[in-house]
């Protein structure tokens, strides 16, 4: 069966964004030549899931390319009917049962790359199978939380960590 992974970044204090979805503070870990293992993590997955909102930003930021690669499917989890653009589907139907259908294809593993509201959606309904996260050293005081209150506990297994010279920590964590 495939499985869910988050592969996300976020500060000390639990930050995905900064108010008004700003994602600025990412740039204090940028360095060239340094993906932090997202390169070789795409490899594992084709496909994607991700919130209207980031993706919005993402296009505006760095451009439809960045999920539209021709290579897999992206499902933008929106609540307006929009048309889909080549393997791209706006997807306002029931999330839970897109992923259950997802991870019952056969296919490489599929990708969360956000929101806060996508993630906690599932977190709600133990969908997530693998945790990638990266710690940017900042405490932003405000913004996005990355996991929100009132949501049920999961014991996870830890599987390693690396720390890098930009002092960003990457923890990956699956569930147990």
């Amino acid at each position: 069966m495939r499985k869910l992974s988050l592969f996300i970044a976020t500060s000390l204090d639990g930050y995905i964004a900064k108010p008004n979805d700003d994602l600025s503070f990412l740039k204090l870990v940028e360095k060239k030549g340094e993906d932090y293992g997202y390169k070789e993590f795409t490899e594992t997955i084709d496909t994607l899931i991700i919130g209207r909102r980031t993706y919005d930003y993402v296009v505006k930021e760095i451009g439809a390319s960045h999920y539209d690669n021709g290579e897999r499917n992206v499902y933008v989890i929106t609540r307006t009917e929009r048309p889909n653009l080549g393997r791209i589907t706006f997807y306002t139907g029931n999330l839970t049962e897109l992923v259950q259908q997802l991870k019952s294809e056969n296919g490489k593993n599929i990708y969360c790359d956000g929101g806060a509201e996508i993630i906690n959606e599932l977190l709600e309904r133990d969908l997530i199978d693998e945790f990638i996260i990266s710690v940017v050293p900042v405490l932003l005081g405000n913004g996005t939380r990355l996991f929100k209150d009132g949501r049920p506990e999961q014991v996870l297994e830890f599987v390693k960590a690396k720390a890098f010279e930009t002092g960003l920590i990457q923890i990956n964590y699956k569930r147990k």
